[in-house]
């Protein structure tokens, strides 16, 4: 059997990072109100790690930390936690509850937290927490949206001109297509089309494309297939031939295991991430085996300054050569 998965968790992650206000226009448009935009959020990734120490590292879910400041003058900000959850989870609502209280004392701030629920069970609508003994106990709400939701209301994600509306699109019909990539493979393909007609600006559709393309996982013949048409899309509507060079680049990595493949793709995201990197740190990067390049490429998500990156190279053992 071809051992292949959604990548749901990558995905949304890079969506949160490059998109946080379309984030909350498209799916918590009572909160986006709330947000002076002429003030940049910001990422309170480092902060964020502190509260997920107890959780297990294997813990699949994409969230982030915001300060956000607000148009009210009677409160200058506070902070939105947000998290996609992809799949069931025992005991789901305690854990948002005590990231939400460990982010307000750590913060000294207000907190809310917002889920988007991306599982496949229409009944699973968890919206809070709360516990009670003889009507003395604590309670805490947060704001939640079900994707599975829009199946019905598809219309209105083909007509969206928001980013969500395509991941959204991307997210359902992968779900939908676990057990059938053909059928997947489809989808993915008319899902791109729609992100070359968006009249998007390159670096947006280069964006989205390439979190659907990470999601929708296929296997390595369909996935070629795929990518040829992407070319010649490219090429009859004159854009950047960009998508498709670093869909090579994620070829060249992650189904050959060649080590410069991985650079390149690996660069050209703290590139994206954290601004233009010097040639110091990318001989850092290049210096780096296969294990210690897969480690990098999944952390550089919650990078949001170069610092980051200078921090998490400076933190890696030393060989006895480097010595």
């Amino acid at each position: 059997m071809t051992d292949i998965t959604a990548n749901y968790d990558e995905s949304w992650k890079e969506a949160l990072n490059e998109y946080f206000e379309s984030f909350l226009s498209f799916f918590f448009p009572n909160i986006h109100a709330l947000v002076d935009w002429n003030k940049t959020p910001v990422a309170l990734d480092k902060e964020f790690q502190q509260l997920k120490a107890d959780y297990p590292p294997d813990l699949r879910v994409a969230d982030k930390l915001y300060q956000v400041w607000l148009l009210n003058p009677k409160k200058s900000s506070i902070l939105i936690h947000c998290e996609v959850q992809s799949q069931y989870e025992t005991n789901f609502d305690k854990r948002l509850f005590l990231y939400n209280t460990g982010a307000i004392n750590l913060q000294k701030n207000d907190a809310i937290s917002l889920v988007i629920l991306g599982d496949t069970r229409p009944s699973w609508r968890p919206t809070g927490f709360s516990f009670s003994y003889a009507g003395i106990g604590l309670s805490a709400q947060y704001g939640s949206f079900k994707l599975l939701d829009y199946e019905s209301r598809w219309n209105e994600l083909e007509l969206s001109d928001n980013p969500f509306g395509i991941i959204t699109m991307a997210h359902l019909k992968t779900g939908a297509t676990t057990s059938n990539f053909a059928e997947r493979s489809k989808w993915k393909w008319e899902i791109a089309q729609k992100i070359y007609k968006k009249g998007w600006a390159n670096r947006d559709v280069i964006i989205v494309y390439n979190i659907i393309d990470t999601m929708m996982n296929l296997p390595k013949p369909l996935q070629a297939e795929f990518s040829a048409k992407v070319k010649r899309l490219e090429e009859e509507l004159k854009m950047p031939l960009i998508s498709p060079t670093i869909q090579l680049a994620k070829e060249e990595g992650k189904e050959e295991g060649k080590e410069e493949g991985k650079q390149e793709l690996i660069i050209k995201q703290l590139n994206r991430r954290v601004g233009e990197v010097h040639s110091s740190l990318i001989e850092q990067v290049k210096a780096l085996d296969i294990e210690e390049l897969e480690e990098l490429g999944e952390i550089l998500l919650d990078f949001s300054t170069i610092t980051d990156l200078e921090q998490w190279l400076e933190s890696r053992p030393k060989s006895v050569e480097q010595e």
